[in-house]
Order: structure tokens, then sequence, then C-alpha cells
């Protein structure tokens, strides 16, 4: 395996342990590897936590695929099946500034609001919720849903209730739908998922080989614990996070290491 995979590979596995774990996790997600040989493509539920939003209480699925050179070039990001949107094209795909390679002289994106290595996982998905309840409309994928939203707003609203309804059919067997009241409470004392045994092929999957799933043709974890913080006496809102407070991002050149020494239990 090439060290530029090796590296992808093993930051992912970081940023995938930390967003599927208990204590963690945005309640906004459902992630899981779609298949536990391959960290490089990622089935992701989303939701929307706000009750006065029109997607609340819908399970939008959607898949994340990382490229092998990962940070260095953006994941994409599809909603299976689509949804009605100003900024999701009619395939699923999303389209969002964060997820377009930087300095594209083709584009009058500014590079701030670009992918960036320093972006994470995390930020994506913040982003993609965002914008879920905020659309761009002055550059927009779906040029029809972009009129309804701006001149036809009750029937935008009908149809993307419909597709809400629609989308529960969709929620895993046994999940439990989070609420904005609960989301945020913290969960240390939640018991971890069942561990998942996984093959010594884990990193050898990558999105090359699975082009087929959308018909395109183109289209971490060193071992090192996180830093425990003391709690002051009175911190109560330490149970109760924001979901946009940022982490420091990770460093790929950092995470780079032999794949031999990684340990592959995802729910370590």
């Amino acid at each position: 395996m090439s060290n530029r995979k090796n590296t992808a590979a093993s930051l992912l596995l970081r940023q995938y342990r930390e967003l599927t774990d208990p204590k963690k996790a945005i309640p906004s997600f459902h992630i899981e590897l779609d298949d536990d040989s391959n960290i490089f493509l990622w089935n992701i539920g989303v939701m929307v936590l706000n009750e006065d939003s029109i997607y609340h209480g819908g399970y939008f699925k959607a898949q994340m695929r990382f490229p092998e050179d990962f940070p260095f070039s953006p994941p994409s990001f599809r909603f299976t099946p689509a949804i009605y949107h100003p900024n999701v094209y009619r395939d699923g795909r999303l389209c969002i500034s964060i997820l377009h390679q930087s300095g594209d002289p083709t584009s009058d994106e500014p590079d701030s609001e670009t992918w960036s290595p320093v972006q994470t996982v995390e930020s994506v998905l913040i982003s993609i919720v965002s914008l879920l309840e905020d659309p761009n409309i002055s550059s927009p994928a779906n040029v029809d849903a972009a009129v309804d939203y701006r001149k036809n707003p009750e029937q935008y609203k009908q149809r993307v209730k419909l597709e809400v309804e629609r989308s529960k059919q969709d929620i895993p067997p046994g999940f439990v739908m989070p609420t904005s009241q609960t989301a945020y409470i913290s969960q240390r004392n939640a018991e971890p998922e069942e561990s998942k045994d996984v093959g010594d092929n884990f990193w050898y999957d990558s999105e090359e080989e699975d082009d087929d799933i959308y018909g395109d043709d183109d289209d971490g974890d060193n071992g090192e614990s996180e830093p425990e913080f003391e709690e002051e006496d009175d911190d109560d809102s330490m149970d109760n996070d924001s979901v946009m407070d940022k982490r420091k991002p990770d460093k790929a050149d950092e995470e780079s290491e032999d794949v031999d020494d990684v340990k592959l239990d995802i729910n370590k």
C-alpha cells in the first residue's frame, strides 16, 4: 500500500472512531461503514434536529466517498435517494463549496469557503445540515427546486414534507431518532456498541474499486488517547456543548503510520 493511502486510511479511521463514539458523536448523523473492510466509503443518515425546520423528523440516507489522497482532496457526498433541494442534483450529488477543490480558476468561490486539508469529516457534515435549512439559491444544482423555494415556498414545503415522510422508512431497525431535547445530553455512561471484527484486508478497498456504486467514470487512529480535561465544579454546560464547537483539525502528516501497526478494531 502506498504511503499516501496509508495516511488517508489512518486519518479516516481516527475520525470514524470519534464520530461513532457515543461520548463524541454528533446526534444529527448516524454513521456506518458500507463494508467493514473499506474505510473509504461511509453510509450516513442525516437528521435535522431543529423542530422548526421542514426537514425535521426525516432520516436522509447518503454516502460519503473519500479519495486515497484525503485530506488533500475533498470527499464526495451523495444523497441516496436524491432529495428535493436547490443544492442537490437530480442524481443525489450535493453541491456545496466546502467539497469543492480550492484554487479552481473556473470557479468564483473564495478559497476560504472551499476545501482545504484542515477540514474534517465533522466540519463537512455540520455544513451539510446548515445548507439543508439555508439553501444557496444563487448557484443552484436543481433549478426547479430553487424556483419553488423562492417563488412557491408553500409548494416547496409540501414537497419536502412528503420526502420527510418517505425517508422514515429508511430508519434502521432499532435506531432511536434523537430529539432536540436529548441530543446533546452527555452520554458518558452510554454502553459502547458491540465491536465488529475487521479483516486483514481492511485498508485495501478504495473508492476506485467501488465506482460502480454510483456509476460514475470519475468520480486514524495512531493509538494515542484523547487528553482529558479537568471539569470545573459548576460547569454544567459540558453536558450541552453545541455541535458547532470546533475541534482542532487532525493533521494528516502526523497520522501516517505503517498499516501493520494500526489497530483495526473500529469500536476500540
